[in-house]
């Protein structure tokens, strides 16, 4: 196993499952200590922590910030400097998802996603990056999605939310552009994750199919690779971007979509 982010700090939103695990899991095998964040019922964190340690990485820490919350968000900035001393790494990783024809998209659902996709990494960038500027050294990975790039119909939040979040991703590179700190977006195609598990469920009933054929389906309609990425796919594409190879790749829109962007 190399450990070359040994002595580096990662601080990863939405890691205690899904994606953000699979991420976090990679970067602590890599060496690096953890800031995990969610909110997960309490069993599933102290299960996430336990299997992170078992790779041998003891510096996890958890934090249940909600993200929705400025003075939260601040606080898990605090927190994470409290155990660490520093953020080497930012991982923006925390979603959500909400499906529903514009006109009856209400605008709760609408704010709630904009505050988590979008404005939870702003805040974070804001705050952090001086930090790394002031250490010469430092990592941004925006989790976006081909939804940064391409539209689906009834996703009008999340796509707006994704395609802002790219164009964040490309205003802070060239802000550091200069500087040994990048700054780049993932945009996973479709991710057999919970999120992904309730739109098959929902497709298997309208559908009235198997919720594998349901997800043949999806895959169908968008992903011409006709395989799901895993979660490990991008946690291994984050600790390439976070390794020497990684240097001089920012202000990239990085596809793991399986084709669907190049159609």
């Amino acid at each position: 196993m190399t450990t070359f982010l040994e002595g580096k700090t990662a601080l990863v939103t939405g890691s205690t499952s899904g994606i953000g695990f699979e991420i976090a899991r990679h970067l602590a095998q890599a060496g690096c200590g953890l800031m995990l964040n969610g909110v997960e019922k309490p069993s599933v964190v102290e299960n996430a922590i336990a299997d992170l340690r078992n790779t041998g990485v003891d510096d996890v820490s958890f934090s249940d910030t909600d993200l929705t919350d400025p003075v939260q968000v601040e606080r898990l900035v605090a927190d994470t400097l409290d155990r660490f001393g520093a953020i080497d790494i930012l991982v923006n990783n925390a979603g959500i998802q909400h499906v529903a024809p514009i006109e009856t998209f209400t605008d709760d659902n609408w704010d709630r996603i904009i505050e988590i996709n979008l404005s939870a990494p702003f805040r974070l960038i804001r705050k952090i990056l001086p930090m790394m500027r002031t250490n010469g050294w430092g990592r941004v990975i925006n989790i976006a999605s081909v939804h940064g790039l391409v539209a689906s119909r009834h996703k009008s939040a999340y796509v707006a939310a994704k395609h802002g979040l790219v164009g964040l991703t490309k205003t802070v590179a060239l802000e550091t552009a200069a500087e040994p700190i990048t700054c780049n977006a993932l945009c996973p195609g479709y991710v057999r994750t919970a999120l992904m598990e309730s739109q098959i469920a929902s497709k298997a009933r309208a559908e009235r199919i198997s919720t594998e054929e349901a997800a043949e389906l999806i895959l169908l309609e968008k992903q011409p690779s006709l395989s799901f990425v895993s979660p490990a796919d991008i946690g291994s594409m984050v600790t390439f971007l976070c390794s020497e190879a990684g240097d001089q790749i920012t202000g990239a829109a990085l596809t793991i979509d399986g084709g669907w962007s190049a159609q």
